[in-house]
């Protein structure tokens, strides 16, 4: 749920400041055109990057609950013999 609203969150403000960009540039279209290229790709490589953090903090929690299951149930199967 936090990385969702980190997610929603990082797409507002960009939409926002290319928003506002647009607005205010007292540049030529093609140049104007290009900076929201190259910014739209730098926030495409900030939410592969948010998301490979997400994918391996997932994957961190369930190796714990994993480990847990496996400890509890080598437990069990001890008690058992």
């Amino acid at each position: 749920m936090k990385t969702e609203k980190v997610i929603i969150s990082v797409l507002l403000a960009a939409t926002a400041g290319v928003a506002l960009g647009l607005l205010f540039a007292p540049e030529k279209g093609s140049k104007v055109r290009k900076k929201i290229k190259r910014k739209g790709e730098d926030f495409l490589e900030d939410l592969k990057d948010e998301y490979a953090g997400s994918v391996k903090s997932l994957k961190r929690k369930v190796d714990a609950v994993y480990d847990d299951i496996a400890t509890k149930v080598k437990g069990q199967l001890e008690e058992v013999k």
